[in-house]
């Protein structure tokens, strides 16, 4: 029988190959290239970067390190925590980028659950696009209570927020940390519900816009936009934070910026 860490870091591996399956049946002539790397303090994880046709660059990454010194103000003393983080850049400035990552972490204190996903038009924001990203992430969220939609979404509105641009990054989403509700199980298949339904939300969107025609112009619009989000990952993003100070693989943490962008 798995131990719970174990059940974890199986789901999370499962899950990543599905989303990789997901993202290359758009680019037949290109493949995810995968690089390994080891934590200095116990564990590692995959890089797996494609650079295509439809994706200028996409990532999607397994970790999980362990240490005696939990790097955050969260908690203290030794660590495990395990996750998948991806991000998608592409090629067409009206196909949005997308980011996704859930995480668990123990401590010797407590163990939590966190993750979400939000979507970043580039400039070339559409109304339906938004309205099929909520609705799938609404409609998934249901079972496990009326209220996690309303409360994720208003978090991500509040994390994916630029202060110094004075606006969010993107169109919203899901965001949630430290999550516990008292029922482990359940919260744990919420969890892994948040991971499985990431590409009902997005592929149907790149579906209809990574073929759409596009000016000189709008790619220039796309890579101003692409510098608001490099600005939001190095200045606030908590995952690149934890990535950094606990010693995790700068092209891992780093995966998470565009190919290109201007200021």
């Amino acid at each position: 029988m798995l131990t719970r860490r174990e059940e974890v870091v199986k789901f999370l591996k499962q899950l990543r190959e599905e989303i990789i399956l997901g993202f290359q049946a758009f680019e037949p002539s290109h493949r995810f290239q995968r690089t390994p790397w080891s934590h200095t303090t116990g564990g590692g994880g995959e890089i797996s970067l494609i650079r295509g046709d439809i994706f200028e660059k996409a990532a999607v990454n397994w970790s999980g390190v362990s240490g005696e010194t939990f790097p955050m103000n969260d908690a203290m003393g030794p660590f495990f925590a395990t996750g998948v983080s991806l991000i998608t850049h592409m090629a067409n400035p009206h196909a949005p980028t997308v980011h996704m990552n859930i995480r668990y972490i123990e401590t010797e204190q407590k163990t939590w659950l966190g993750g979400g996903f939000d979507l970043t038009p580039m400039g070339f924001p559409y109304v339906e696009d938004t309205a099929h990203f909520h609705s799938v992430a609404r409609k998934g969220l249901e079972p496990f209570g009326a209220d996690l939609y309303p409360e994720f979404s208003q978090k991500a509105r509040e994390y994916f927020y630029n202060p110094h641009r004075k606006k969010e990054r993107g169109v919203g989403g899901i965001f949630f940390d430290h999550f516990s509700s008292g029922e482990f199980d359940r919260d744990l298949e919420m969890w892994k519900a948040v991971g499985k339904m990431f590409l009902d939300c997005v592929v149907p969107i790149y579906q209809r816009r990574i073929d759409q025609p596009f000016s000189a112009l709008e790619r220039e619009i796309q890579l101003e936009m692409r510098a608001h989000y490099v600005e939001f990952n190095l200045l606030y993003d908590r995952g690149t934070k934890f990535g950094f100070l606990s010693g995790g693989n700068p092209e891992a943490i780093l995966c998470s910026m565009p190919p290109l962008a201007k200021w």
